[in-house]
């Protein structure tokens, strides 16, 4: 595979495999890294990529490794500058909507991260990502029936602690 090839069907993905280490490491200099990584793991293994029915999904795959492997180090040290905030147009939200809609997010990623990491991996390929069920199977290896279970209990329990959170549900 030559270098044309390789940017065409590899370097493409790049802002995507971008979102999903930032997913996982908080930092974006650390996800930059770690995307850059995993292009120079692809272009050594240039010669072995088409014996592969997704090239995505096996960066996607490689991706979420390295950035596990980056967490369960000794070396990683944990820098966030904290969450991202969604952004508000002030001419369309009053001072008081902005506030919410800026707790809103971070009360959803805080509940989204506190989730199990299958679980949240699994949502944020499929909602944030919009992968379909096939190649999150390819990325996971877990079957489509497994998944659709998986997500459905990540949606339920992201539901249900939102609506506890915020008390539109008494509580058990």
């Amino acid at each position: 595979m030559d270098l044309k090839v390789f940017t065409q069907s590899v370097l493409q993905h790049q802002s995507r495999l971008f979102r999903v280490a930032k997913l996982f490491l908080k930092n974006t200099e650390e996800a930059e890294d770690t995307v850059q990584e995993i292009f120079l793991k692809l272009w050594d293994k240039r010669q072995q990529l088409g014996a592969y029915n997704s090239v995505e999904a096996l960066a996607v795959q490689m991706t979420k490794n390295l950035c596990l492997d980056k967490l369960k180090s000794h070396d990683y040290n944990y820098t966030s500058t904290g969450l991202e905030t969604i952004e508000v147009n002030a001419n369309t939200y009053t001072p008081h909507e902005q506030t919410e809609l800026a707790d809103s997010n971070d009360l959803l990623k805080k509940i989204i991260d506190d989730l199990p990491e299958l679980q949240k991996t699994i949502l944020h390929l499929r909602d944030v990502e919009e992968y379909s069920f096939e190649e999150i199977e390819q990325i996971t290896g877990q079957t489509i029936n497994n998944i659709r279970v998986i997500l459905s209990r990540a949606r339920k329990s992201v539901r249900d602690s939102y609506l506890k959170t915020n008390n539109y549900v008494s509580g058990n």
